[in-house]
This record gives structure tokens, C-alpha cells and sequence, in this order.
């Protein structure tokens, strides 16, 4: 017997990694955009001004959860296929984009700054690209299943540096600064 574990034990090996992985993922992206309060109701998000490519804002929460999902599951793929030679490098590589990808969502939101965003970003292009390539040595079809999230994070990056572009002097700035006009 050459095999070391049958067809359905790797099945079973996967689903329990997934079963517990995607969830994971799926919470902390939202728990990030939730601390941090993403989106179009953000007061300082609202007051800036918005490149024609800026979708319209449902789209993120569904996109976002379609990519947490994919991303858990080819994650999992990974952690399932032990043995691997490549397996603790893209564990690793994987961790690291996660958490600049979290890390984005307080940055831009609560914490107003623009550049680090758009410098996160950036980091996050390169990380993944490099988790891809690290998946496609343990598991092709894991990659796969992170490529809509590079070019999500790609058009991410784009809709960055337009917003920056548009706003040059939106960084730190702080929607509760209004003045308020009383008449009498």
C-alpha cells in the first residue's frame, strides 16, 4: 500500500478543516469592518468624494462574504494536505495577508489615513500574490480559489489611490469638525 490516507479520510480531513476554518475567516473579516465601522454610513466616508468606479455600496458585504468563504475553503485545502513540502510556508504566507487584510478596514475607516490604506494595500497585493503562488505548490485548486480575491484586492487598490486622488487632504480629517448654524 502505497497511500497514506484514502480518498474519503482526505475528503473528511477537509470538511473538518473547513468546518471550522471558513468560519473563522468569515468572522474576523467582519469583525474587523464592524470595529472599525466600514461603510457608506461611515460620517467620514460619506463626506468624501467617490471615483465613477466606486460601485454601489451593497455590493461590498456580498462580495466580501463570497470571498471570506472562498478564501476559508482553499485555506483549509491547504491545512488539509499534510505532507505537503510547501504546506508550513503557505500557512504562513496566508496568515500574513489575512492580517494585513484586516488590518485595511480600521486603518481607512477609524483611522482616517488614506496613504496607510493605500500602502496596506499594496502590501496585501504582494502578500497574496505570493500566498497564490505558495497554494498552487500545495493544492492548484486553492489558488484558484483565491484568484477573484487578488483581483478584488486589485480593484481595491485602485478604488484607494482614486478616493486618495480625490481627497488629497481627507486623511485624518474629522467629520465631527462641522459648525454648527444656529439662527435665532
Amino acid at each position: 500500500m502505497n497511500r497514506l490516507a484514502t480518498p474519503g479520510q482526505l475528503r473528511a480531513s477537509l470538511l473538518r478543516w473547513s468546518l471550522f476554518i471558513v468560519p473563522v475567516v468569515v468572522l474576523l473579516g467582519f469583525a474587523s469592518g464592524q470595529m472599525a465601522g466600514s461603510g457608506a454610513d461611515n460620517p467620514w466616508f460619506a463626506a468624501l468624494e467617490k471615483p465613477g468606479t466606486y460601485p454601489p455600496p451593497v455590493t461590498f458585504g456580498i462580495v466580501w462574504t463570497i470571498l471570506y468563504v472562498m478564501m476559508g475553503v482553499s485555506f483549509a485545502m491547504v491545512c488539509a494536505a499534510w505532507g505537503a513540502r510547501w504546506r508550513p510556508w503557505a500557512i504562513v504566507a496566508f496568515v500574513v495577508q489575512l492580517a494585513l487584510n484586516l488590518a485595511w478596514s480600521p486603518v481607512f475607516f477609524a483611522e482616517h489615513d488614506i496613504e496607510l490604506a493605500l500602502a496596506i494595500l499594496l502590501a496585501l497585493d504582494v502578500a497574496l500574490a505570493v500566498t497564490i503562488w505558495l497554494f498552487w505548490k500545495v493544492r492548484r485548486a486553492a489558488a484558484w480559489l483565491l484568484a477573484p480575491y487578488l483581483l478584488w484586492c486589485l480593484f481595491a487598490t485602485l478604488l484607494n489611490w482614486q478616493i486618495l486622488d480625490l481627497n488629497p487632504n481627507a486623511s485624518g480629517m474629522d467629520p465631527n469638525n462641522a459648525v454648527q448654524r444656529i439662527e435665532l
